[in-house]
């Protein structure tokens, strides 16, 4: 089956053009039922350009989100482990000829500093990161460091899923990941036009298109069945790169069964020392327009937003329905430790410099629930089961109580006396939002156990 049908997204494209407003008002009409969108209404979707069409698309996007996960919002940390890489991706502060980089591989003892300092913070969930090198960083070494992530435990904290977004790399590989216990496989194809995709990546293993765009199948035929795509977006238009990343959510589910549990949406930022052509470079708005566009066609999945985009841009797209933000990221081995937003050995630069407490507080402020949550992963609520939840709004009714019972818990440990009182109503009224009665007793009940002193408690 073909993956990405390059005629199909021109032709869809095209079409959308001659759409007119009765015909956006239709599908976002459809849309409401959160049941996802063709390839062609996408694209009509992206070509809105009418202010008042574009606000009708921006709350049905919050609109369907909240269906689905209601106020909810997760939070985790990416955690580098190498900055080495043999790949010369054009747009990658990591490229082999970034000559200014600082390089560097944790070794197993820096890597338990690194969680015990995200764990100080409260952070109970980590996205997995690393160059390419496997000379520097093989397989073997990233399962160890899956296993001394989870075996770092400080007085009532640890890291309760570890994400991984390594290299493609081979079945037997993708088997090793799924024996130590990962959560989600990340990768993300960058841009699915082939000869952007052949100029930025001009050399390393990454060079190979195919290999690349297949690292999905061989992650499922090793037994990872949650998985998360993503695309940079400024690398080519960012109309086209929608739908080619729809096409290949459509193309996993069409043969294993299960879409992508997770989007991701970075964002090209430059900073003007990258050896790469001229790129039509995502605006502030058109971003808003693609994020709102992405969650009505698969309304299932979870939307990620990274630490690249402002804490202004990222407060607005709470709006049009992400689900899931990084929160006090840093971006380079080690990171954690040093003052990341001038370290030489990052990745890229970050725009939003809060710390996590800080995030959390905006969150709940803005009427939604920050969640650490980790039950689906080990509750075995993943792949079809966590499809089969999530398409018909249902995963929400896990991820209100979850929510609840972990921030209760991150406040009491890493709160202070002014923001638990300031939590306290809004707690009380999420948990009048529970509508199930025998969930929402299960729910105080965890309550009452955090508050005796019981720690990871999850429905």
């Amino acid at each position: 089956m073909m993956i990405i049908n390059d005629q199909q997204i021109r032709d869809c494209l095209a079409a959308a053009k001659e759409a007119t407003d009765e015909q956006v008002l239709g599908i976002l009409a459809k849309a409401r039922a959160a049941k996802g969108l063709s390839l062609a209404e996408a694209a009509v979707l992206l070509h809105v350009t009418d202010p008042v069409l574009l606000a009708s698309l921006y709350a049905t996007a919050q609109e369907v989100k909240e269906r689905i996960y209601g106020k909810r919002v997760v939070l985790f940390a990416p955690l580098y482990l190498s900055n080495e890489c043999t790949n010369n991706c054009l747009y990658c502060g990591f490229r082999r000829d970034n000559k200014e980089l600082e390089r560097r591989t944790l070794t197993l003892d820096e890597l338990r500093e690194q969680v015990l300092i995200l764990e100080a913070m409260g952070h109970k969930r980590l996205l997995l990161e690393s160059g390419e090198d496997l000379s520097k960083v093989p397989i073997d070494y990233v399962v160890q460091a899956i296993k001394t992530i989870y075996a770092t435990k400080s007085e009532h904290d640890a890291i309760r899923r570890v994400n991984v977004n390594v290299a493609a790399t081979t079945v037997e590989n993708y088997r090793a990941l799924h024996a130590a216990g990962i959560g989600t496989y990340q990768l993300f194809q960058e841009t699915y036009h082939r000869p952007t995709y052949e100029i930025m990546h001009p050399s390393g293993a990454k060079k190979s298109y195919e290999y690349h765009l297949t690292a999905m199948d061989r992650a499922m035929q090793g037994g990872i069945d949650d998985i998360g795509l993503g695309v940079l977006f400024g690398l080519y238009d960012y109309r086209y790169e929608v739908l080619a990343l729809l096409q290949h959510a459509a193309y996993l589910e069409a043969t294993y069964g299960v879409g992508p549990h997770t989007i991701s949406a970075p964002r090209l930022r430059l900073n003007g020392n990258e050896p790469m052509p001229a790129v039509p470079l995502v605006s502030d708005e058109e971003f808003l327009h693609l994020v709102a566009v992405l969650r009505l066609a698969v309304p299932y999945t979870g939307i990620i937003m990274s630490t690249r985009e402002s804490a202004a841009q990222r407060d607005r797209l709470l709006d049009i329905g992400i689900s899931q933000m990084s929160a006090a990221s840093a971006t380079s081995p080690g990171g954690y430790k040093a003052d990341d937003s001038q370290d030489a050995s990052q990745q890229f630069a970050t725009q939003d410099h809060r710390s996590l407490l800080e995030i959390v507080r905006t969150i709940g402020h803005k009427g939604y629930l920050p969640s650490f949550c980790t039950a689906c992963y080990r509750s075995g609520r993943t792949g079809e089961r966590f499809m089969g939840y999530a398409k018909d709004g249902e995963i929400q009714s896990f991820c209100q109580p979850n929510a609840i019972l972990t921030v209760a818990e991150y406040l009491a440990d890493h709160g202070n006396e002014a923001t638990q009182q300031e939590f306290a109503p809004l707690i009380e009224q999420w948990l009048a939002k529970i509508s199930d009665p025998a969930m929402r007793s299960l729910t105080q009940k965890g309550l009452r156990d955090l508050a005796s002193g019981k720690r990871d408690i999850y429905l």
